[in-house]
């Protein structure tokens, strides 16, 4: 197993974050960000977040300062110089429709690659910021891959882009990030629901400390 991404990939992170995410989101959306010291540097790691932006993801990888890799839709990857180009940047393809084996296989591959991978636990974006109807899929990543959960809550990002504007407003944006919580033990279904709740009820109390 490795301990860190590809360096290709880490050295474009690195370019993408400092002359474009970075200066947007400290200067746009005049970003604070809390708790960077918990982000293990390196190994596994599962990053789980609120989601209420198409920004979300970009915003994430640059606060926890290491690339993060997340699922992408299959057809991203029939594209050849964009496929290259995403995999590099971490993504990996998963069906549309396709079972959440699918789904955990590909994540436990790039947890082997060394990549931390980031799941949005309700798996689509909501109104208001908070995760309402969370899925196990995250805490059975964990426990298959006995890689630790870093909770980390998105604030105001869901007022980004709001209906009937088209560009992004400069909305004030907090990012608040948790401590790692240990990865179930097993996976049981009832400690996959226990370390599920544990880390959305984390997400919801750093969400509601607002600005």
């Amino acid at each position: 197993m490795r301990e860190r991404e590809p360096a290709l990939s880490l050295a474009l992170y690195h370019l993408f974050k400092w002359t474009v995410v970075s200066p947007l989101l400290h200067s746009y959306f005049r970003g604070q960000i809390y708790g960077a010291e918990h982000v293990p540097a390196r190994g596994r790691l599962i990053v789980v977040a609120n989601h209420a932006s198409d920004f979300d993801p970009p915003i994430l990888s640059s606060c926890v300062r290491r690339p993060v890799s997340y699922m992408a839709k299959e057809e991203l990857f029939q594209v050849p110089v964009l496929s290259h180009a995403i995999r590099l940047y971490g993504a990996y393809p998963v069906k549309r429709g396709s079972a959440d084996r699918s789904a955990i296989r590909a994540a436990l591959a790039q947890l082997e690659a060394g990549w931390a991978v980031g799941v949005f636990p309700q798996g689509t974006r909501s109104s208001d910021g908070r995760i309402s109807i969370p899925k196990l899929g995250a805490a059975l990543l964990a426990a298959k891959s006995q890689s630790p959960l870093l909770p980390v809550s998105l604030w105001g990002t869901e007022f980004i882009v709001t209906k009937g504007r088209k560009l992004p407003q400069p909305v004030p944006i907090t990012v608040r990030i948790g401590a790692p919580i240990p990865p179930p033990p097993n996976s049981d279904r009832l400690q996959l629901e226990a370390v599920t709740q544990q880390y959305v009820d984390i997400i919801h109390a750093m969400h509601d400390l607002g600005r």
